[in-house]
């Protein structure tokens, strides 16, 4: 018996939209995406995949970037602490795959290198689960 082809979700877009929704069940609505807006508001999350490895057949293991800016210092870094709690307690289904057990790495301080904004950054490892064709 042969395996069917995968088709694996887009990571980025399936995380952006948990911690979208689970910001806003906490009174924080924040643009949430994989770009940074235009026009540029004082606090948002940018969230990249830089990687990962199929974890086996039916399941990729993204890592990702997630940046958090804020209108000063310490509301970049609360923003991220947030993310980050929100983004360590996900599991179960959410978008038609499954987040299970992220591990995360960091956070770091790093400023805006163009606008001097302030920024703070930490790298999330997931594990999704794809869909057969």
């Amino acid at each position: 018996m042969t395996t069917p082809p995968m088709l694996m979700p887009d990571a980025v877009a399936v995380t952006a939209g948990y911690l979208r929704v689970a910001l806003a069940a906490r009174g924080v609505t924040v643009p949430v995406g994989s770009r940074v807006p235009s026009p540029r508001p004082p606090r948002f999350v940018r969230i990249e995949r830089i990687g990962g490895p199929a974890n086996t057949i039916v399941t990729d293991r993204p890592r990702l970037d997630v940046h958090c800016w804020g209108s000063s210092e310490e509301d970049a870094h609360d923003l991220m602490q947030l993310c980050r709690a929100l983004l360590g307690a996900a599991r179960g289904s959410y978008g038609g795959t499954v987040l299970a057990r992220p591990v995360t790495g960091g956070p770091q301080f790093l400023p805006d290198a163009e606008t001097g904004a302030a920024r703070y950054a930490f790298t999330l490892d997931i594990t999704m689960r794809g869909q057969a064709l």
